[in-house]
């Protein structure tokens, strides 16, 4: 009896040590590297600043990215989420950092991706390219996953082109592979909105994006809360100082069918 007591207590004894390492095995890998991403300590400060509104760890994760992957970030900006994605990535992977060329315009949007080309020089994951606003959702390989954050409302307003969306969902579709993700990030507009709205706020109906998206041949697949806030009005614009930075906001996730 002893002997058996002494047996089971061994085998608990070794389970309680093994117990850390059992857990860190099932870790997921792709949250790990998103974890790392999030942690890397040359991240800008600009970037990080970000951070408390943007959630970037949970964001990312909804979107499901892992390393290996292809992703275009389209109109990307200062790159905060292009240099993220190149970090989650690894060398297997890579980055499309497009620039839609209407957006050449605004000074600041310049300045940010000349610091994005910088960092990309040190960073042959990821590729910064230019076009024009259809052309930019074109790229060399096919896609795991094709995000765009706060700027599906611009492509319905005229200095956008505006654009044909229906051309550019059709665009998102063949540039993914089958079983691709498509994720749409925006401010939330209130339901029943003009059409300006786009424009006049910098909002949209996540009802609008649905509607777009699904009828070139994407599956709804979920949606996020992570960046909702109840107590925006919706009455302001995203750059006014009442709500910057606490907007609003939905995440959708859309897939290409794996199969006609």
């Amino acid at each position: 009896m002893l002997h058996e007591v002494t047996a089971r207590s061994s085998a608990a004894l070794a389970l309680m040590l093994l117990s850390p390492l059992l857990h860190a095995a099932a870790a997921s890998p792709p949250d790990a590297a998103i974890a790392a991403a999030v942690a890397d300590p040359a991240r800008p400060a600009s970037d990080t600043a970000r951070d408390v509104n943007r959630k970037p760890a949970q964001t990312l994760a909804f979107a499901g990215l892992k390393p290996g992957d292809k992703i275009a970030d389209y109109a990307a900006g200062a790159g905060y989420f292009s240099r993220l994605f190149a970090d989650v990535v690894g060398p297997e992977g890579h980055v499309y950092a497009s620039v839609p060329s209407p957006l050449f315009k605004y000074p600041n949007i310049v300045k940010g991706i000349a610091e994005l080309e910088t960092y990309a020089v040190g960073h042959p994951n990821l590729t910064v390219t230019f076009a024009s606003a259809l052309d930019a959702a074109k790229y060399p390989e096919k896609l795991d996953v094709f995000w765009i954050s706060q700027n599906y409302h611009d492509l319905h307003d005229d200095f956008m082109g505006p654009v044909d969306m229906a051309a550019f969902n059709r665009a998102v579709f063949a540039a993914l592979k089958p079983g691709g993700v498509y994720i749409v990030l925006d401010h939330v507009a209130a339901a029943g909105s003009p059409r300006d709205v786009t424009d006049t706020l910098h909002r949209i109906e996540p009802s609008t994006v649905r509607r777009e998206v699904e009828a070139a041949g994407f599956k709804f697949e979920s949606d996020s809360t992570l960046l909702a806030n109840p107590a925006d009005p919706h009455t302001a614009g995203v750059f006014n100082a009442s709500i910057q930075g606490r907007t609003d906001q939905f995440i959708l996730k859309f897939r290409r069918p794996r199969s006609p």
